[in-house]
Order: structure tokens, then sequence, then C-alpha cells
């Protein structure tokens, strides 16, 4: 887990961080690598007392647990600027859900899976490529960087709200690629899905 909270304490910081969960199956590729980009983006971007608000981890749905992140993705995450180093994998709880204030997901059957495993959760619950595509819709309307845990709440409750704005012809295109025991091709189209929807995903928000 990436987490820029370190116990730092500012007067206007809300008790609660703001958290981002990545959820995939095994928590070895995809949502490492969506956690690492997201976190190094925040860590990049965002002034040093908004990013100490920010939570980033990943969980797996049937994590092999305490396993590596698949060498091909962590050699992906450096490429773009990540830091996969450390990384362990961790499986899902439905406590890790209800402190998530938003929850992204590889594909629509983990989407289905967490909805069911924690129902509350369906209105900040996205697929990866889903909130990418409500970003790209929303990021304009949104000229100015979040300052504070709350305002980034409030980001993903208004993104929420633009859901289905833009709906897909085909909704497996909202499915990011399962490379693990495939080949070397699958693991850059992976990237290749993955990698442009997470960075739009952290232009909406840490700008």
């Amino acid at each position: 887990m990436w987490d820029c909270y370190r116990g730092a304490h500012f007067s206007y910081m809300t008790d609660k961080p703001f958290t981002v969960l990545v959820v995939c199956t095994g928590n070895v590729v995809r949502s490492p690598l969506a956690e690492q980009i997201l976190a190094a983006s925040a860590e990049t971007a965002l002034p040093a007392e908004v990013a100490a608000q920010v939570r980033i981890e990943s969980a797996g749905t049937e994590a092999p647990v305490g396993a590596p992140m698949a060498p091909p993705a962590a050699e992906i995450s450096t490429r773009v600027g990540a830091h996969p180093t450390g990384h362990r994998a961790r499986q899902l709880t439905i406590d890790m859900v209800r402190d998530s204030d938003l929850t992204l997901v590889a594909t629509r059957e983990h989407r289905k899976a967490i909805a069911r495993m924690h129902p509350r959760s369906a209105r900040t619950l996205f697929t990866i490529r889903e909130f990418a595509r409500v970003a790209a819709v929303f990021g304009a309307e949104e000229p100015d960087a979040p300052r504070s845990a709350d305002e980034l709440r409030g980001l993903v409750v208004q993104a929420a709200a633009r859901r289905g704005y833009q709906p897909l012809l085909d909704p497996a295109l909202d499915d990011i690629v399962d490379p693990i025991g495939r080949s070397e091709k699958t693991y850059r189209r992976m990237a290749e899905e993955l990698v442009p929807a997470v960075r739009a995903v952290a232009e909406l928000l840490f700008r």
C-alpha cells in the first residue's frame, strides 16, 4: 500500500484521509500497477499538505497473499515513472471497501463482486476505464486542483453523478485484460488499456 498520510497533522485536515482502493483478481499486475501510477501522480502533482491527506491502496479478490508484483508488471511500472518496489499481494476485505472513498476495479466482474459484497459502495465504485470516461467529460468543468481530502471526496460524488453521460456501444471496453500466464503481447495490451485510463483518473483527481 502506498500511503502518504504518514501521521502528519495540519490544523485544517479532516480526520479521515481520502482513500482510493484499486482492485483486480490477484493484486499482482493490474491493481498494483494502477495504485503505483496514481501514487506517483499524487506525489508529483499535489501540494505536500494535500498529498498528506491521500491514501492509495490495492487488493485482489483472489489474491495469493504476500506474493510480489509480477515482474513484467513491475517493469511497466518503472517504465512509466512509478515505484513497484516492496509490493505484496493483499486479499480484499469488506472493511477495505467500506473505508474507501473511490473504488476502482479492473473489470465489470470485479465491480459486480464488490457491489454484492457491500451494496452501499455502488455509488463510488467504477471500473478504471469507466471512471476515465467520466473524467473526460467532467474534467473540463473542474479547472481548480483540490485543496483537501473533503474536496477530493466531493469530486468523486460529482463525477458519480455524471456516470452514463458517455455510454459504451461495447461494454467489454470497460474491462482491462488479465495477462497472468499469458504472452508479453498481452502484457503490452494490458498496459495500453490501463495506463492511459489511470492517468485520466489522476488528471481529474490531482490536476
